[in-house]
């Protein structure tokens, strides 16, 4: 969800009179559509209870959670804001600063680089780090799993039941994470919500010149629930991708491509093809919401064949060693106060 303030002025008094535009990236048939496209091509090595039927519903419905939160208080929103989206300019710059690749360790040293500039994340957006974020915890989230999926197995008595009541939960709470986590990838294949040209050219250098009409809602909205379908993003979806790299550098890539479609978006609504229902801009749609459920499924199956190894619980313990039978987790995992 993205929010942008407009303020015109009345005539009689100069009265400012502040209009709020909200526009969803996508909406709730595109995010449902992500969501439910990743889950129906899930490979098998992925655990069971995140594929079949009910998993593809419940992600349809939890990818659009992130988008439904919006209303909960002023301080709660404002902090989530930018979450959706990240301002690059037509040099592929945030906000004219840096390079997206030019990634910062945390949000808080990305923050402290716009600042410095005269800007700031709550304009420039953080969505690459919505996306790593969500990445690193469903990994952890999958860690956990493996290791009580482990030791039902081995463990007796009150320890078993203990392990399978957490592993239960800990898979409600990767649907949920998982959902969130979607919503923040769905978003990355929505070209206005990685471009400063995110309603409207705007007041920029325009040698194409492509409209200034507040296009964000009526493409990702109203255009995709009329025309956008599951089987045509089934049909449009592109094959897996191992891009034997690191989760920063594939978030990187992928709001680049994603990026590089904003010229073309605009070229299509100033000669009328949305308005038209024109099959260019159906395929274009379709094409884009495809690639948020591809790369939705490629990030999942790389977070979870990360999670073989690494460590969980404290005192922490190596996922490999559990899994080989030469640690035991209990207190670890149980909690050591």
């Amino acid at each position: 969800m993205r929010h942008r303030l407009f303020v015109t002025l009345a005539a009689a008094g100069l009265i400012g009179a502040i209009a709020v535009t909200q526009a969803l990236a996508w909406g709730a048939s595109g995010h449902r559509l992500v969501g439910q496209l990743a889950v129906e091509v899930l490979p098998a090595e992925i655990p069971a209870f995140l594929r079949g039927k009910k998993a593809v519903a419940a992600m349809g419905e939890l990818a659009r959670e992130p988008d439904r939160w919006k209303g909960a208080g002023k301080l709660h929103d404002a902090d989530r804001e930018g979450a959706h989206f990240v301002d690059l300019d037509d040099a592929g710059l945030v906000m004219g600063v840096m390079p997206l690749a030019d990634l910062k360790a945390t949000r808080a040293d990305y923050e402290k680089a716009l600042q410095t500039a005269g800007t700031d994340g709550w304009k420039a957006g953080w969505l690459q780090y919505s996306i790593i974020d969500g990445y690193q915890q469903l990994t952890m989230d999958f860690r956990y799993w493996r290791v009580l999926t482990a030791m039902e197995k081995r463990a007796k008595g009150q320890q078993k039941a203990w392990y399978k009541a957490d592993r239960l939960r800990r898979e409600q709470l990767i649907l949920r994470d998982m959902g969130e986590f979607a919503h923040y990838v769905g978003d990355g294949s929505q070209p206005l919500h990685t471009s400063i040209h995110y309603n409207g050219w705007g007041d920029f250098p325009n040698p194409g010149g492509y409209t200034n009409d507040r296009i964000h809602g009526p493409f990702e909205g109203e255009f995709v629930a009329r025309n956008v379908t599951l089987a045509g993003a089934r049909a449009a979806l592109p094959a897996p991708r191992d891009c034997a790299c690191t989760i920063e550098q594939r978030t990187v890539a992928y709001l680049g491509r994603t990026n590089a479609e904003t010229g073309p978006l605009y070229a299509m609504w100033t000669q009328g093809a949305f308005k038209a229902n024109d099959a260019r801009a159906v395929d274009f749609t379709t094409r884009r919401v495809a690639e948020g459920g591809a790369e939705l499924r490629d990030m999942v199956v790389m977070a979870w064949r990360e999670s073989a190894t690494g460590k969980i619980g404290w005192p922490a313990v190596a996922v490999e060693d559990v899994a080989a039978g030469k640690a035991d987790p209990w207190t670890s995992l149980l909690g050591k106060d």
